[in-house]
């Protein structure tokens, strides 16, 4: 598996005032840790982890970490920023094994055409954007996609229904709901008084036919005494 290789340099002096001369010369304080492994206080270069972090993938890219030439694989577990300035304070760098599952959140995208609900007035609502995930960093997905001709009126998509990658797992729970189908007010209103009008619609027809009825009743007994005399 092809990855982004980052420079980084150990042995930076730890504290407020070296960390903010760091970032004051582009580097980015960072530590990396996991695997067993003693943490290592490191330095990399703010403007090639952006870059790094540029694509698709985003904080889920498998990067290979190349401190002072000895190389590490690695996933950004998380980039600190300032509170008011917004910027990049800090990076943490977590060790990982090809065939060994970490737990990342991936994004959930709707694809598929939705007409099928659009075209009755309805909605398709989105209630779960992101999925976390166990799964081996060589196939950790950009999204988990789910086609909108599955969904029904009568039928949600919840976790349970999502296709996952090989030997993936998902810490939630099967029933929590990823999308629904939702009915406005104002169509279910339309709807309750088109079947009312229908309702009205069949009676008056049968008022019509007993006034008819009646009708032919009475000229049948006019007729009647008429042969009598």
């Amino acid at each position: 598996m092809d990855q982004t290789v980052v420079k980084a340099t150990e042995g930076r002096a730890l504290g407020t005032r070296p960390s903010r001369r760091l970032r004051a010369e582009g580097q980015l304080p960072a530590v990396v840790y996991g695997l067993d492994a003693e943490p290592q206080s490191v330095s990399v270069s703010y403007a090639d982890l952006r870059q790094a972090l540029s694509g698709e993938a985003g904080m889920n890219t498998v990067l290979t970490l190349d401190i002072d030439g000895k190389q590490q694989t690695v996933l950004v577990r998380a980039v600190q920023r300032d509170p008011i300035k917004r910027v990049a304070t800090h990076a943490d760098f977590l060790r990982v094994e090809p065939n060994k599952r970490v737990r990342v959140r991936i994004p959930i995208n709707l694809i598929g055409d939705d007409q099928h609900i659009t075209s009755t007035g309805a909605m398709v609502e989105q209630k779960r954007f992101f999925l976390d995930l166990m799964v081996p960093p060589n196939n950790i997905p950009l999204a988990i996609e789910v086609d909108m001709a599955d969904l029904t009126f009568d039928n949600r998509i919840s976790v349970g229904d999502l296709k996952l990658p090989d030997g993936a797992s998902t810490p939630a729970a099967e029933d929590i709901s990823v999308a629904a189908v939702v009915v406005p007010r104002s169509v279910l209103l339309a709807a309750e008084e088109d079947e009312l009008e229908g309702e009205e619609g069949e009676g008056e027809e049968g008022e019509e036919g007993a006034e008819g009825a009646g009708d032919g009743d009475a000229e049948a007994s006019d007729d009647g005494p008429a042969e009598g005399e």
